[in-house]
C-alpha cells in the first residue's frame, strides 16, 4: 500500500519535471540535502552533511548515498519513486554514468542538439562544478550545463498539506514553550538560564530538535536582534525579547515574543503598541497576489507613523519550511509575488541602541483570500 510520504515524493517529483520541461531541461541534478528531502519525502534520514545526489530524468528518479545512510534510505523508499544506489564513485561520476544511458536524456539531446539540457543547483561548489564538467566529457555527453538553475528552493516555497501539517505540529510545541516560560522566568534569571529551560521544554515536548539556537536577550542586549544568550540578567524594567522554534518530523517553526520584567514605561509601551499594529495590520492583509516588497512597506510605514521609523532595519519576514529561512523574503529588495501554500513569518521588531529591542513574530500559511496563522500564542502584553 502507497505510503504518505510515497505519494507526496511523486506529486512532489511530477511539479519538479513540470519545471525542467517548462524550461528546457531534460535532466535536474540535485546536492543540497533539504532539497533532496523535500523531494523524496523521506523521514528520519538525512542529517547536516551534504553527503547526497538525486538525479531526476523523465524516465526515474535515482539518489547516491553511501554505506551510512544506504539502509535507512531504502527503507524510506520502499516501492516509492526513488531508486536508491550506493556505488563506490564520486556523484558527478555517478551521475554522468546514468545520463549517458538514460533514454529520455538520449531523445532530448537529439532533438536539441547543441542545446544545454542539464540543470543543477547553485549550491554546487566550484570543485564539483569542475568534476561535473570533466565527468560528462569523459562519458560523451560534451558540455551540458549551459546555467545553473535552483528549481528544488523555488519550488519548496509553495507548500503542500503534509507540510503544512508539520509546521502546524512543530507550532504546537513551540507555542506550550511559551507558555511555560512565562510562568517559569524571573527577575534575576540570567539570558542563559532561560534559554536553557526552552530548549529543554521544546525537547520534553516532542521536538526532534530546535529549528535554530534560541535567541533570549534582555534590556539594552536586545538591540541587536541576534544577541546570544549569555550572563545578562533579567532586571526590573527590562524587555525580554526570546525568538525561538521547533523542529518536528524535519519541519520548523519560528516564533518571537517580548515579554516586561514589571511595568514598562510609557516608551516601551508605545514601541510594543507600534509592533503590534504593524503585525496585526500586516497579517490582516496578506494574500496570494501580495508583492512581498508591498508587505514589508507597510510595516515600516506603521513604525514611521509611529515615531520609530528607520528603527527595525532588518527586513519583515521570509519562508519556513525544512530550512529556517526559505522563499519567499518579505523584503524592501524582492519583487516576488505570494501564492498560496506559502509559509511566511511577520516580525516587525523596534532596536533602540542603549535602550531596548523587541520584536513581535508569527508565521502562517499565505491563502487565495487570506492569511491562516499557524502561531496561537496572543499578542497582549505579558508582565513577568
Amino acid at each position: 500500500m502507497e505510503t504518505e510520504q510515497q505519494r507526496a515524493s511523486k506529486a512532489r517529483l511530477e511539479r519538479l519535471r513540470q519545471a525542467m520541461q517548462q524550461r528546457g531541461y531534460a535532466a535536474y541534478l540535485m546536492r543540497y540535502t533539504s532539497d533532496i528531502a523535500w523531494a523524496t519525502a523521506f523521514d528520519a534520514v538525512f542529517d547536516e552533511e551534504q553527503a547526497h545526489a538525486l538525479l531526476v530524468t523523465a524516465d526515474g528518479a535515482w539518489l547516491h548515498t553511501d554505506s551510512r545512510y544506504v539502509t535507512a534510505c531504502r527503507n524510506a523508499a520502499g516501492e516509492g519513486p526513488v531508486a536508491i544506489e550506493d556505488q563506490r564513485q564520486s556523484h558527478m561520476e555517478w551521475a554522468a554514468a546514468h545520463l549517458s544511458e538514460d533514454a529520455s536524456v538520449s531523445a532530448f539531446r537529439a532533438q536539441h542538439a547543441g542545446d544545454a539540457w542539464l540543470a543543477v543547483e547553485d549550491s554546487l561548489t566550484v570543485r564539483e562544478y569542475q568534476g561535473l564538467l570533466e565527468a560528462c566529457k569523459e562519458a560523451g555527453l560534451g558540455n551540458p550545463v549551459g546555467l545553473i538553475r535552483d528549481f528544488g528552493t523555488t519550488l519548496r516555497a509553495v507548500k503542500d498539506d503534509l507540510e503544512i501539517s508539520r509546521c502546524a505540529a512543530a507550532q504546537k510545541i513551540t507555542d506550550e514553550t511559551f507558555a511555560y516560560i512565562c510562568g517559569f522566568m524571573k527577575p534575576g534569571m540570567t539570558e542563559r538560564q532561560v534559554q536553557l529551560a526552552m530548549d529543554a521544554k521544546m525537547m520534553e515536548l516532542g521536538a526532534d530538535s530546535l529549528s535554530f539556537p534560541t535567541i533570549v536577550a534582555t534590556g539594552a542586549h536586545a538591540a541587536s536582534p541576534h544577541a546570544q544568550p549569555g550572563d545578562m540578567v533579567i532586571a526590573p524594567g527590562d524587555a525580554i525579547v526570546m525568538d525561538f522554534g521547533a523542529k518536528k518530523d524535519g519541519y520548523c517553526s519560528d516564533m518571537t515574543r517580548t515579554v516586561f520584567a514589571g511595568e514598562p514605561d510609557e516608551e516601551t509601551r508605545r514601541a510594543y503598541a507600534c509592533i503590534r499594529r504593524a503585525n496585526e495590520t500586516v497579517e490582516a492583509c496578506l494574500s496570494a497576489g501580495k508583492s512581498t516588497h508591498e508587505a514589508h512597506d507597510m510595516a515600516e510605514k506603521i513604525l514611521e507613523e509611529d515615531g520609530f521609523g528607520g528603527a527595525m532595519g532588518h527586513s519583515l519576514g521570509h519562508g519556513v519550511g525544512l530550512d529556517i529561512h526559505e522563499l519567499p523574503v518579505l523584503s524592501p529588495r524582492t519583487d516576488a509575488v505570494l501564492e498560496p501554500g506559502n509559509i511566511v513569518t511577520v516580525e516587525p521588531g523596534i532596536y533602540l541602541p542603549g535602550k531596548f529591542g523587541m520584536r513581535l513574530e508569527d508565521f502562517g500559511v499565505i491563502e487565495p483570500c487570506g492569511f491562516h496563522v499557524l502561531t496561537q500564542s496572543s499578542h497582549d502584553m505579558v508582565i513577568i
